[in-house]
């Protein structure tokens, strides 16, 4: 641990560009860098949930049987063959496993049929689907995509063999709600509303356009469905045969996309990408809809693969703001700043921590910010700390000692910046970028 918490300082130091004597737990906090503990902690956590993407006929699968052997064997070296007795004094990774187990429902199918060599639809119908994405490349996307989207019901409004599906989910309190919208020439709108408890926003998706589908199948006379979705790398994702934590619903969709095309070999269907942020007509309804339902969860209920690795992230990303905040690993002198809602902000590694995102676009910036931050500056405070012989007054001479609070609100040296407000983050960096002289080495 020592070895490893020496090389995370050393990176942490190297992104800031901090002093060395800067205290590591605010350094890993400011850097978005997760102290290594907590990050082990994460990793062990999710290697319990690891053996059920392994198929059923797997060794390791077979240790974590936990069903009584049928007959006696001196071979038999799994849970089940435990007596109650030795399950209490057995304290193991495979234990904590298997009782994990018992609160996760099965996520992966590698060994189906549908991901079997010559049977993948990719390649015995790869002329049946088509995806139509965003140009993000281009400036007017949003726009144009729209019109693109209007283009196209309008091509296929009046045809009684084309289904319309217009998928969205939301989540609310662990409770997802996925919804597809099914419009048909000359039939009325059909709606599905499905809900499900502690699963992520992608499965949710996948679960609403694996519904519009069996709809659109369902249909007589459909031979060509069109899906629009927010979520268009979740539809790619049916026809992934890689292991996934979706192949179960990727399974069922496939099955059902082989028979629609198997049936009539002009049958083919096509993805469209639609961003919420577009508002497109048919989409908001969806989005609207899904939006419009408050269900209560219920309990005990068992939770999928990819919420159960979201919540042992979301365990160790709050044990290590709460013990941030408790301990003084941070530094005795580390500056508390507010983000824009005046709520104090968090160490978080997710795209980098808000303070990096911050000041972290300019190299001198964010070492001037993180020294300020972690009081370990240039400046006669940091001097008289671990320099007392040297001078520590304030050129300003206004002042016995050049403080950090002293720079930020009262030196007259710095008052190229107008506001009085230094307590939040965003006019803490403009406070910065108005006076780059300040908590550097030449101040003067």
């Amino acid at each position: 641990m020592k070895i490893l918490n020496k090389m995370q300082r050393r990176a942490a130091i190297w992104i800031l560009g901090v002093f060395k004597t800067s205290p590591l737990e605010g350094i890993e906090a400011l850097a978005g860098i997760i102290p290594i503990r907590f990050h082990l902690q994460k990793i062990a956590k999710r290697s319990q949930i690891h053996p059920f993407k392994l198929p059923d006929n797997y060794i390791l699968k077979n240790l974590l049987d936990d069903s009584p052997p049928q007959f006696k064997s001196t071979n038999s070296h799994n849970i089940g063959s435990l007596t109650i007795h030795q399950r209490s004094l057995t304290k193991d990774h495979l234990i904590d496993s298997n009782i994990k187990s018992y609160g996760i429902f099965p996520s992966f199918s590698p060994l189906d049929p549908e991901f079997s060599p010559g049977c993948h639809i990719i390649d015995n119908f790869s002329n049946c689907f088509s995806f139509n994405l965003v140009n993000k490349n281009d400036k007017n996307s949003n726009q144009t995509h729209a019109q693109e989207l209007d283009d196209m019901v309008l091509r296929n409004s009046f045809s009684p063999h084309t289904a319309l599906v217009i998928t969205d989910a939301s989540i609310k309190t662990d409770i997802a709600t996925s919804i597809s919208h099914i419009h048909s020439a000359n039939r009325p709108l059909i709606k599905t509303v499905h809900h499900a408890s502690f699963i992520t926003t992608m499965e949710a998706e996948l679960f609403a356009i694996g519904c519009g589908i069996n709809q659109a199948c369902s249909i007589n006379n459909v031979s060509k469905i069109i899906i629009v979705t927010d979520s268009i790398h979740m539809a790619k994702k049916i026809f992934d045969s890689n292991a996934h934590s979706f192949q179960i619903h990727s399974a069922a969709i496939l099955s059902e996309l082989q028979k629609f095309f198997i049936s009539n070999e002009s049958n083919s269907i096509e993805f469209w990408e639609c961003p919420s942020k577009l508002k497109w007509r048919f989409h908001h309804n969806a989005d609207k809809d899904s939006k419009s339902f408050s269900v209560t969860p219920s309990y005990p209920s068992k939770i999928s693969w990819d919420f159960c690795k979201k919540t042992d992230c979301n365990e160790s990303i709050k044990l290590w703001k709460m013990t941030f905040q408790a301990s003084e690993g941070e530094g005795k002198h580390f500056l508390d700043l507010l983000d824009n809602d005046l709520i104090a902000i968090e160490p978080s590694y997710t795209k980098g921590s808000l303070w990096l995102q911050s000041f972290g676009h300019s190299n001198s910036l964010c070492t001037h910010a993180t020294r300020a931050i972690t009081s370990h500056a240039p400046i006669g405070e940091y001097r008289l700390r671990f320099f007392p012989s040297m001078n520590f007054l304030c050129p300003c001479n206004n002042y016995p000692i050049e403080s950090r609070r002293h720079i930020l609100h009262e030196c007259k040296r710095f008052n190229g910046y107008w506001n009085p407000r230094r307590d939040t983050l965003k006019h803490f960096v403009m406070f910065l970028t108005a006076n780059p002289n300040a908590f550097t080495f030449n101040d003067n």
